[in-house]
């Protein structure tokens, strides 16, 4: 009798790596090697935590071993960008390499109507409801940071804004994370802290000043983009004698930005950030920005309803 345990799936994982995949094409972040691999290992974690020691024993020992089923995995809400299915794939198939994944719509597409089926899943009965929990929770929680993410690019776009996430991600579930905001039309910032320079106050006040950490960043980092985050007009200015690549404006009402924009004339680009809503947006959306950073977009994440029904072969 198979019985799906912790070292199961690390023997599966051996056995049928995901290198190869349709999956790995869709997760794209700047290193797509790096970025498939931490989604690999995320869910692998995932699995684990669910998992325990024993494995599932309800479908261990409620379902025949040989059983065959047909699931459809059903999304449930209105409005919503439907995102996921190639991680919702990588779990299925992590689980058991059988399982056949088929999806029924595009990644990002956008549902004004509900209830949808997005995809189907057909395979061994266990394999799949011992997948289904990690697989919905990614893949609900991925639809919702898209779905999130395409109202405020809907009300930016006209103006040339570009909306852009941050790092307040939830911990090991980044790289979907930032998939999703991608998926839903926005921006990435930064993918960590290695991808680029971010001097914020903390670092200027272990520097010394802006020009002082400019200057030793530059040095030691040649070619990466530098951006400063300044909070005053003055700092602006600083900001942009160290000639910088982009300046954050953080926490300034709309009329500091529209005096900032004045001064930096073009020279370096404009970011807007600090607790940004979409009902406060359009404040924001002024001539001149380059960028709107929006740290509720993955840190207060409202998850779309997608539900998985079997139907049971024979």
């Amino acid at each position: 009798m198979t019985v799906f345990t912790a070292n199961e799936y690390r023997k599966q994982l051996e056995r049928h790596p995901l290198a190869g995949s349709t999956t790995s094409t869709v997760i794209s972040a700047p290193d797509s090697i790096h970025s498939t691999e931490l989604a690999q290992k995320a869910i692998e974690f995932a699995l684990l935590e669910d998992l325990g020691q024993e494995g599932d024993v309800t479908s261990n020992s409620t379902i025949p071993e040989t059983k065959q089923a047909t699931a459809s995995l059903i999304a449930k809400d209105q409005n919503s960008v439907i995102c996921g299915l190639a991680v919702a794939e990588m779990v299925f198939k992590m689980v058991d390499p059988r399982l056949e994944f088929n999806a029924l719509v595009e990644e990002g597409i956008y549902l004004e109507k509900a209830p949808v089926t997005v995809a189907t899943i057909e395979g061994n009965a266990r394999s799949i409801l011992t997948a289904e929990r990690t697989a919905l929770n990614l893949m609900q929680r991925m639809s919702g940071i898209a779905t999130s993410t395409r109202l405020y690019v809907q009300k930016a776009k006209p103006y040339g804004i570009e909306i852009l996430d941050t790092r307040k991600t939830a911990p090991g579930l980044r790289v979907f994370d930032k998939l999703a905001v991608r998926l839903g039309g926005g921006t990435n910032h930064r993918i960590g802290l290695y991808d680029q320079i971010l001097i914020k106050d903390n670092h200027i006040a272990c520097a010394g000043s802006i020009k002082k950490a400019v200057a030793a960043a530059r040095c030691l980092y040649r070619g990466k983009r530098i951006e400063v985050e300044t909070t005053s007009l003055s700092e602006v200015q600083e900001a942009l004698d160290s000639s910088c690549d982009i300046i954050m404006l953080d926490n300034m009402t709309p009329a500091e930005i529209a005096s900032c924009i004045d001064l930096v004339r073009k020279e370096a680009q404009i970011e807007v950030s600090g607790g940004i809503t979409l009902e406060t947006l359009d404040s924001y959306l002024i001539a001149g920005v380059d960028f709107i950073s929006v740290g509720s977009l993955t840190h207060s994440v409202k998850s779309i309803d997608i539900s998985l029904e079997v139907e049971i072969g024979i």
